[in-house]
């Protein structure tokens, strides 16, 4: 039985190696990369993987290349972050080439590392199948397999090294919150309420430190469910400026010259100007910002 391991990418040149490395019993890796910035496609390829570049926010439609570019009979889906030990790989080869149960697809049980801490609870996830039963993947944020036939669960765990450092975990929210939130966005989100802001962050907070366990990993645990509430922030409040766009674009007082040098000077002593110098200003804006940036 041929596998084909399928990497979705987007700027892991730090992980990229390790995760191939680890996937030496397979007999083809198919890299799908999403406009990287760094060398992840050059070390991959150094690697022997196949690259395919595919650009566009749906992680479904991806996945999807993965599957029409693979040539095995079975599909294992894998992210750069994570690795396949010779545990989890002897067992995997066992159950596939020896299936009399006929299974068509596998749950694999997902060991995280925050900060390089053990985290208490495993996450079980359909990333094996075979190929002629996956009907393809769904959800372009969210996205999840539709696979036809019997289900079966692999034991030996799959491990996650992810936020590894406070520096990388702020840049990659960064990056994936503006994905998430224009897809939101898109799918036309409800309209966020103040009071949500408040939900969704204590909802993340409990979800990770109590409901997780993520309070017996010590401090680690505590960080790591604070940025998990943190994370979630960036991502709603990024959300909430373009569903407001237009409304903050219009609160900004587009003024000509005259009107604003006799603004300013009306507001001198306001702003904290001395009376032996003038206010000047080189744009053609004036808004309540000014006057917070200065405090």
């Amino acid at each position: 039985m041929k596998i084909s391991a399928i990497i979705i990418t987007r700027n892991e040149e730090e992980n990229i190696e390790k995760c191939i490395e680890s996937l030496s019993f397979v007999d083809e890796v198919i890299v799908v990369d999403n406009d990287s910035k760094d060398d992840t496609t050059k070390i991959a390829q150094k690697l022997g993987a196949k690259i395919y570049q595919v650009p566009g926010l749906d992680f479904s439609y991806l996945r999807n290349v993965g599957k029409e570019k693979a040539k095995g009979e079975w599909l294992l889906y894998i992210d750069a972050d994570e690795r396949v030990q010779e545990e989890l790989a002897k067992e995997l080869m066992e159950r596939i080439n020896n299936n009399p149960q006929d299974f068509s697809h596998f749950k694999l049980s997902r060991q995280n590392y925050y900060f390089h801490k053990l985290w208490p609870k495993r996450e079980q996830m359909i990333r094996l199948m075979k190929k002629e039963a996956l009907v393809g993947w769904q959800g372009s944020l969210h996205e999840s397999p539709l696979v036809c036939g019997k289900l079966g669960k692999l034991v030996s765990p799959l491990l996650h090294y992810t936020h590894n450092d406070l520096s990388s975990m702020v840049n990659k929210t960064n990056q994936w919150s503006d994905i998430e939130a224009t897809l939101r966005y898109k799918s036309n989100h409800p309209k966020l309420s103040w009071w949500r802001f408040f939900r969704i962050m204590m909802w993340a907070f409990w979800r990770s430190y109590i409901s997780e366990r993520g309070w017996q990993v010590g401090t680690a645990g505590l960080i790591e469910s604070i940025y998990q509430a943190f994370s979630i922030f960036i991502t709603y409040a990024k959300l909430w400026e373009l569903q407001n766009k237009g409304e903050l674009q219009n609160n900004i007082c587009i003024l000509d010259s005259p009107q604003r040098a006799a603004i300013l000077n009306n507001c001198k002593h306001y702003l904290g100007a001395s009376p032996k110098h003038s206010i000047k200003s080189e744009d053609n804006m004036f808004t309540l910002n000014d006057r917070r940036e200065r405090m």
